[in-house]
């Protein structure tokens, strides 16, 4: 869909995508209103079938998989023996397979490491990224041949040309919308050191009560004794300055690093917003600079999280 006219490119690992058309708060408007559509296609697109599938994966991933309906969209975390996120997946069974998108240039090692675990269970996996791309729409489509996670859909690629009879909104609409639902993305409110508790992910990608599987002893030890190192915050940031902070840009307090910033756009209503990774005893109450821009916080982890703590689920506003 970059070769729609007026679309300008996002930047890496998005750059083949739009990041706008021409108007992107007249696009938020139109994805909210379900108008228009997102193209994700830069996405990678994993199926795995076979009879063993969710029991598999179930004991292989965060998320309780084993008795997941056809047609419900979940997520579900890869962690390593310590507990911190290897892949994020956004995923759906439709009854034979089940079907996930990850991040851009993940679905190599994710599915090599499916490959690896296979054993002697009924599963085949394979990345079928080259047939499928995903498109984001709160409309109410289904084409042929389409499977649908949420508002996420894994359409054929010859479907992108007529981005489905909708207007098309580029990846600023979509992002500004995401962190006003405090959703965090792997690689941009995660870095190589993240455990699910400092993102919110318990729940919505962890189930506390599952069997055992690879790293969740650091997810039980953190939610039964302890308190994760940091937590995730959304930021208000000061609407007079004309950049938004970078990926990565440091969050600072009293000119003391204290985390780094996920996500930053500009919101159709709110302004300039993002998302960040800090440390869990920032005081909540403290303005902070972000890219040295300042910013008020509105608590999404708050710093009591883990010990039988959750999230009140008021403090996200939609869950995809």
């Amino acid at each position: 869909m970059l070769d729609i006219p007026g679309a300008v490119a996002a930047q890496a690992p998005d750059a083949d995508i739009a990041a706008h058309y021409g108007d992107p708060f007249a696009e938020q408007r139109a994805l909210l209103s379900g108008e228009a559509v997102v193209d994700r296609s830069n996405r990678e697109v994993v199926r795995v079938k076979g009879p063993d599938r969710l029991k598999w994966l179930n004991d292989l991933s965060s998320q309780k998989l084993d008795d997941l309906r056809p047609g419900q969209p979940t997520q579900t975390l890869i962690l390593d023996l310590q507990g911190r996120v290897e892949h994020h997946l956004v995923l759906v069974d439709d009854g034979e397979s089940v079907w996930a998108h990850v991040e851009p240039g993940a679905a190599e090692a994710l599915v090599t490491y499916l490959d690896k675990m296979r054993f002697m269970l009924r599963v085949e996996v394979a990345d079928l990224t080259a047939g499928y791309a995903v498109l984001t729409t709160r409309a109410d489509v289904r084409p042929e041949g389409a499977v649908a996670i949420g508002e996420d859909l894994l359409v054929p690629r010859d479907l992108l040309a007529g981005h489905l009879g909708l207007r098309p909104a580029g990846l600023w609409a979509y992002e500004a919308l995401r962190i006003e639902d405090h959703s965090p993305r792997y690689g941009f409110e995660t870095d190589h050191k993240t455990i699910p508790h400092e993102v919110g992910w318990i729940g919505s990608a962890v189930h506390l009560s599952k069997g055992c599987y690879r790293g969740q002893e650091t997810v039980a030890r953190v939610h039964n004794l302890g308190h994760p190192p940091r937590r995730l915050v959304f930021l208000h940031l000061d609407g007079s300055v004309d950049t938004l902070p970078a990926h990565g840009a440091p969050v600072v307090l009293d000119e003391t690093e204290v985390g780094f910033v996920g996500s930053s756009a500009r919101h159709h209503e709110l302004g300039p917003i993002a998302l960040a990774l800090v440390k869990r005893t920032v005081p909540v109450e403290a303005t902070l600079l972000a890219g040295g821009v300042a910013a008020s916080q509105e608590v999404i982890v708050p710093p009591d999280a883990g010990r039988n703590v959750t999230i009140d689920p008021s403090l996200r506003r939609r869950i995809r």
